[in-house]
């Protein structure tokens, strides 16, 4: 009447998950249990011999229960004593492994769990008992499973375990607690038990008398310390685990599933985004002042690299759960609504100033300083950040496109539908984080096509089964308006905001960005073979301003960082050009004067080049003054999608962009000069 259990114990079959770098052998963090189950084919004999000398000598002739150790164990039971135990290796593995049997001690649940072991005896063969023993039992540092075990103690597979490191796994299983590092007494106490596992393997035959003699206490490997998450490891184990869940892992999966999880990050980007920030950003920044930056592969979507921040005192990133307005670094998803529906480099729009629009006329959009800039096309347009030519082209080519092709980009729908009605939508209002605006801008340098961000590449589960991730992918613009759009960015980093960005040894398109007050700035740009945004913001809303260096824009600090980084990550990595624009686009570009670009970036700029000239930053674009024009979103990053983002923030390391200036007083620190 006493079946046996059809479940067992999850912690006795649990086997933790690995999450490794995408090199598959960098571990970046383990989760769950410490156990790697492993066929009993691949456990020496020796081993087993250990095992069975100290645990169950009889374990191949009894009935899976000891006569005498049932009646000693019992009588132990009933009077409370602590006598010799006399499990057997069934009952032990029945007590741990099965589900409904207690470790209380109870006369009751003894019987119960004395029956339960003879019928497994009578229906499971002794190998498949012992192979379900020796990945159950706790080997004690934090190691369940001979396999766990052989890596605790001695740094190697079970299948390479000596004679004597298996007899010292066997000698801890009844003392795993005392034994996992022995000193004093305790190591007294091992080295005695371990040299009864010696002579246990010389009486059943396992080892000759010449053998047993031979033997030498093992040499153990130092114990690890407990797991630490450090650096961004903590915000990769975040990012992984969140989408391993949307892709239908449990937490128990991941826990418990005994899963290889082989994210997207390249350590060495990882290494260098972070080395990037601390070698730009000054020692005296306030720690109010956060930091985000995110790269992405364009032709995979995987987001290979991001600095987050100090996990230690931020609750959330500022690569992938932090999201401020976008500013001018939206600006180039208006240009790709209208080079994808019907218009061109060529197109004209009108960048006077102030803009009053029909569905708001009370509340006129100003450019920078008032600056008129007349009919201009969308290359100077967009090298010049004029705010008023971009609520005229998004007028022109529909608010509603500007958002479907964002979202077609990768900015989140539900992150732009409450402000796309506004005119000032093509200006960024809406917020974004690091990972979306790089994800989106990757479109352009993939030929327009947008592959979804991801930080999973594939996942082998405890079978050997692996799954490989792949993402949605869709043409969201046409190629030849993903090439244009690349044109009149590449025009920024040449010649207009975004200079202090230039890698001179292959081209760059970007946009920057500085929203109103600078309470956000970006820098937002691409080679053709990643894209990398990078933004600076504060965690209370106010402006973004360094000792020293003064109130910061887009083409400052943050294309700095943006060009650190960018620079250790191309180093090496072919040389690959952009495709030319469009034929009419490229032969209608230069229609005049004014819409001139110098071709020697030492020649004095044109009249028309005055980005911001009241300014202390000539690298600063023209970006939107929110409040002339109000439309009721919010201008705060805790206003805005996504947590709010702690009160306290990390300080920064020492190190940072030098102390050298250029002529236009900007400190440059060797990442690029003025745009004029």
């Amino acid at each position: 009447m006493t079946p046996i259990p059809d479940s067992t114990q999850k912690q006795a079959t649990a086997q933790g998950s690995v999450i490794y770098y995408r090199d598959g052998k960098s571990v970046i963090a383990r989760q769950g249990i410490d156990r790697r189950n492993v066929p009993l084919a691949q456990v020496p004999k020796h081993v087993r011999d250990a095992v069975i000398a100290v645990e169950n000598r009889s374990f191949y002739t009894d009935s899976g229960v000891s006569v005498k150790g049932t009646i000693r164990s019992v009588w132990s039971t009933v009077t409370g004593q602590q006598l010799q135990g006399g499990s057997t290796i069934t009952q032990q593995l029945v007590r741990n492994y099965y589900s409904g049997l207690s470790q209380e001690r109870s006369v009751t649940r003894k019987f119960k769990e004395i029956l339960i072991a003879m019928k497994v005896d009578q229906s499971k063969s002794k190998e498949w008992v012992l192979e379900q023993y020796l990945n159950t039992i706790y080997f004690g540092r934090g190691a369940n499973g001979i396999q766990a075990a052989a890596q605790a103690y001695f740094g190697k597979d079970v299948a390479k375990l000596t004679v004597s490191e298996g007899a010292y796994l066997a000698s801890v299983i009844q003392q795993p607690s005392r034994f996992a590092d022995p000193k004093g007494a305790d190591l007294d106490a091992v080295r005695s038990r371990w040299s009864a596992v010696i002579n246990g393997m010389r009486e059943i035959g396992a080892l000759t008398p010449e053998q047993a003699a031979a033997e030498k206490f093992p040499a153990l490997k130092a114990p690890k310390k407990p797991f630490e998450f450090k650096g961004q490891s903590q915000y990769m184990v975040d990012q992984v685990r969140a989408e391993l869940n949307r892709r239908g892992y449990t937490d128990e999966d991941i826990t418990g599933g005994g899963l290889k999880i082989v994210t997207t990050f390249d350590k060495k980007l990882m290494d260098a985004a972070a080395r990037a920030v601390k070698q730009v950003i000054p020692a005296a920044t306030p720690k109010k002042v956060r930091v985000g930056l995110a790269a992405v592969e364009p032709s995979t979507g995987e987001v290979v690299a991001f600095y987050g921040g100090k996990a230690s005192q931020y609750k959330y990133d500022n690569a992938f759960s932090s999201q401020v307005q976008a500013g001018s670094t939206f600006k180039p998803y208006t240009l790709a609504a209208a080079l994808n529906n019907g218009m061109d480099l060529s197109t004209r729009v009108d960048g006077n100033s102030p803009m009053r629009v029909a569905s708001d006329p009370s509340h006129p959009i100003p450019n920078d300083s008032g600056r008129s800039y007349g009919h201009i096309n969308l290359v100077r347009a967009t090298q010049s950040s004029v705010n008023t030519a971009f609520v005229d082209l998004g007028q022109k080519v529909g608010l509603d496109k500007v958002a479907s092709t964002a979202e077609a980009m990768g900015i989140p729908a539900g992150q732009l539908k409450q402000h796309q009605g506004a005119a000032s939508f093509p200006l960024g209002v809406a917020s974004v984080s690091a990972v979306q605006n790089a994800s989106g801008f990757s479109t352009f340098a993939n030929g327009g096509v947008h592959v979804e961000a991801h930080v999973v590449r594939s996942v082998t589960d405890a079978k050997g089964e692996k799954k490989v991730i792949k993402p949605v992918e869709a043409q969201a613009i046409s190629k030849g308006a993903a090439g244009d759009a690349t044109y009149a960015m590449q025009q920024v980093v040449k010649y207009g905001t975004g200079t202090a960005a230039r890698l001179y040894d292959r081209p760059v398109a970007g946009k920057t960005g500085t929203t109103d007050k600078s309470g956000a700035v970006w820098f937002n740009g691409f080679t053709a073979q990643l894209a990398t945004a990078v933004n600076m913001f504060r965690d209370d809303n106010k402006t973004v301003e360094i000792p020293g260096y003064g109130v910061q824009f887009g083409g400052q600090l943050p294309a700095q960082v943006w060009r650190a980084f960018m620079t250790e990550a191309m180093a090496g990595k072919p040389v690959v050009q952009f495709p030319e624009p469009t034929d009419y686009g490229y032969g209608s570009y230069d229609s005049g004067p004014e819409d001139t670009v110098p071709q020697d970036r030492n020649s004095p700029p044109p009249d028309w080049f005055d980005d911001e000239t009241q300014s202390p930053d000539p690298t600063r674009e023209p970006d939107p003054t929110i409040s002339d024009f109000p439309t009721g979103e919010p201008t705060t990053p805790e206003e805005t999608d996504g947590p709010p983002p702690d009160d306290d923030g990390p300080g920064f390391p020492t190190g940072g962009p030098g102390d050298g200036r250029d002529n236009g007083g900007r400190p440059n620190g060797g990442q690029g000069s003025p745009a004029r």
